[in-house]
């Protein structure tokens, strides 16, 4: 049995997705289980765990085989994902996919893969096969920036014409299948991609063309881009600075797509002009009907 945690999540979800596809259980855990029984293909499994709560975690890995292993960034993620890496090797899970972060290393200047790192020390050293993914920028997390394009047309970042790797959640969800069910592929550490980098400017140029209507970029200093991220967007201190950090990352270490996603898969990742058409409602004023 594979256990896939975080089932909300976009990747777990396309995870979930591709294991019904050629016929593989899972077992979904969340600590909202209300959310994740609607999408569960016949043959899965949902149960309610929180990782902060160990006893949870054994019931839900309870005769598992496998683990698909993602939580939300944030301060308590070592502890968190550690607490169910230890628990896992307890009840006799042999091989665990971790969700990590690019550059994960002791030494990364982003915080969050400084603790990716340890996290991913733990795990290999739990006895466990241990499978990382290393996926760069999410697209659906540009979903992020349609306030300030409906609002007044405008992206906001601090990192020039910097170029960025983006992947879509759903390539990294069949990786991770793939990583699950190939045994030829577990046990690595991959990083991921899609085929092509972009700048914010160039990302507001393709958002333009689509929507029909100006998109701008601007750029500010990185002290400024962290204080508009806490004050007018109201994000906590740490996420602010992971965010301000990963911008500036691609200014200092240039970002290059690899092949890793088309050579596991055997078919080229999905692009980011097509996630913008599929999305472009999203970034749409919103009709309002009475």
């Amino acid at each position: 049995m594979i256990v896939v945690m975080g089932a909300t999540s976009s990747i777990a979800q396309a995870l979930m997705g591709r294991l019904t596809e050629i016929g593989v259980p899972c077992r979904a855990v969340s600590r909202r289980p209300e959310f994740v029984r609607a999408s569960l293909a016949p043959g899965s499994e949902v149960r309610y765990a929180d990782a902060a709560d160990p006893q949870s975690l054994r019931a839900a890995f309870d005769g598992a085989t496998q683990l698909f292993l993602t939580m939300t960034n944030g301060p308590a993620q070592i502890e968190l994902e550690t607490r169910a890496i230890e628990i896992a090797a307890e009840q006799g899970i042999g091989h665990v996919v971790k969700l990590s972060a690019p550059i994960a290393a002791p030494d990364s200047p982003v915080a969050v893969s400084r603790w990716h790192y340890a996290i991913e020390e733990a795990l290999r050293a739990s006895g466990m096969v241990a499978t990382m993914l290393r996926p760069y920028a999410f697209m659906q997390k540009l979903l992020l920036l349609a306030p300030g394009i409906v609002e007044g047309g405008v992206i906001v970042g601090t990192s020039g014409a910097a170029l960025f790797n983006y992947i879509d959640a759903r390539d990294i969800g069949e990786v991770a299948a793939a990583a699950l069910t190939r045994s030829e592929i577990a046990g690595g550490a991959y990083t991921l991609t899609g085929s092509r980098t972009y700048s914010y400017p160039r990302i507001a140029e393709l958002l333009g063309s689509a929507l029909g209507r100006p998109i701008r970029y601007v750029d500010l200093p990185s002290d400024a881009f962290r204080a508009q991220l806490i004050e007018r967007s109201g994000l906590p201190d740490w996420l602010a600075t992971h965010i301000t950090e990963v911008q500036r990352l691609a200014v200092t270490h240039p970002e290059r797509p690899t092949d890793t996603v088309a050579r596991i898969l055997g078919h080229a990742p999905r692009t980011l002009e097509l996630f913008l058409v599929e999305s472009l409602d999203s970034f749409r004023p919103q009709v309002v009907t009475r």
